[in-house]
């Protein structure tokens, strides 16, 4: 597999949202100095009724054509070197697994209403990708992210989290706030929970990242429920979460209280996995 060093996927379906899509997604890449493969998925059932492969390839320059020009038009200026339009023939979730398995990137973007996958799809992506995901949200324009939010689930490691969270603190000079759910009676500084929760915040202050907790007490609601009242009224620029898998192999379920949380806050939310991937450095 070729590491593609300090670049991002990005897939952009053609539809009414797409330019709001990549206005997002270059907000990421330029914020990040980063390059970025700009995808496009061809249908299969494109093909059927072809030929021959020079008509495929006829059909795949003309497409590459028309996401290059969109590019341009939408940027309103030549092509930078740092943006690359791609074609892929086949289907999105398949054909996004595999870029992620083969493409070396350091995180795939997409957005998770205008992406054609349903919620069941983009929860198996987020589960068998080699790279983290980030989903967006078009209709939520960002300017700059000043705040992140990490939901804590006391079954969950750390490590590769933490690293990311410190990349975008330090790129954006953001504030981290840790939030996790408790529905036991007891003193919140003993749970254990709060213990991992002030551990994280010890690690991100020794990394000169700002951070701050936040313990819920819910009684007769569901913990997710009240993680996500939190975000709404905290209204952060970005949501980072740890996926359960244990091996990317092993399931497509990245469990309820993950899935909850990306597809019930509306702002952009990165899920980070298991991979073997190095977290990239920036200055």
């Amino acid at each position: 597999m070729k590491y593609k060093s300090n670049s991002l996927l990005a897939f952009i379906p053609q539809n009414q949202s797409e330019i709001e899509v990549l206005k997002q997604i270059l907000f990421f890449q330029q914020s990040l100095k980063m390059r970025a493969f700009v995808l496009r998925i061809l249908k299969k059932s494109s093909f059927f009724s072809l030929r021959s492969k020079e008509k495929a390839e006829t059909i795949k320059n003309n497409s590459l054509e028309k996401i290059s020009d969109f590019i341009k038009e939408t940027i309103q200026k030549d092509l930078p070197d740092e943006l690359i339009p791609r074609i892929q023939m086949g289907e999105v979730l398949t054909t996004l697994i595999n870029e992620s398995v083969k493409g070396g990137y350091d995180f795939m973007v997409l957005d998770k209403e205008e992406s054609s996958l349903k919620k069941a799809e983009i929860n198996k992506l987020i589960s068998r990708s080699h790279c983290p995901v980030l989903l967006l949200n078009h209709a939520v324009p960002l300017k700059n992210i000043k705040k992140i939010v990490i939901p804590i689930d006391i079954s969950q490691a750390t490590q590769k989290r933490l690293l990311w969270a410190t990349l975008f603190a330090k790129q954006f000079n953001a504030k981290i706030q840790i939030v996790s759910a408790l529905n036991i009676k007891m003193d919140e500084t003993k749970s254990l929970a709060f213990k991992n929760a002030e551990k994280i915040k010890t690690l991100l202050n020794g990394r000169g990242v700002e951070c701050e907790i936040q313990t819920l007490k819910v009684h007769n609601q569901q913990k997710h429920k009240a993680i996500l009242e939190y975000i709404e009224k905290e209204n952060p620029e970005l949501v980072i979460i740890r996926t359960h898998q244990k091996s990317i192999f092993a399931d497509t379920r990245i469990g309820q209280f993950v899935s909850e949380i990306i597809h019930g806050c509306k702002m952009p939310v990165f899920t980070v996995g298991h991979s073997n991937l190095p977290v990239p450095e920036h200055d």
